[in-house]
C-alpha cells in the first residue's frame, strides 16, 4: 500500500471510529452542532486510538526505513 493509499484508509478508519462513537450513543442523526464538548472529545478520542494502532501496525510492516522513521517520530509525538 502506498502512503497515499494508507493516508485515505487511515483517514475512512478514524471516520468509521467516530461514527461508530456516535452509533453506539443514538446520536448519528444528531447535527453536530447539538453535541456537547464531551462528545466532541470522546469521538477524538476514538479516532485517535485508531489511528496510534493502525500506523503502529503500519510501522511494524513499513518497507522502507524512511517510512518507518517517519512514523517513529508520528508516534513518539
Amino acid at each position: 500500500m502506498s502512503p497515499d493509499e494508507w493516508q485515505a484508509h487511515v483517514t475512512t478508519e478514524a471516520a468509521l471510529a467516530m461514527g461508530r462513537w456516535l452509533e453506539a450513543r443514538g446520536r448519528l442523526d444528531r447535527p453536530i452542532a447539538s453535541l456537547t464538548r464531551r462528545d466532541l472529545e470522546c469521538m477524538a478520542s476514538n479516532a485517535i486510538s485508531r489511528f496510534i494502532v493502525l500506523s503502529s501496525e503500519r510501522r511494524t510492516a513499513a518497507p522502507d526505513k524512511e517510512e518507518r522513521d517517519a512514523l517513529d517520530l508520528l508516534l513518539m509525538g
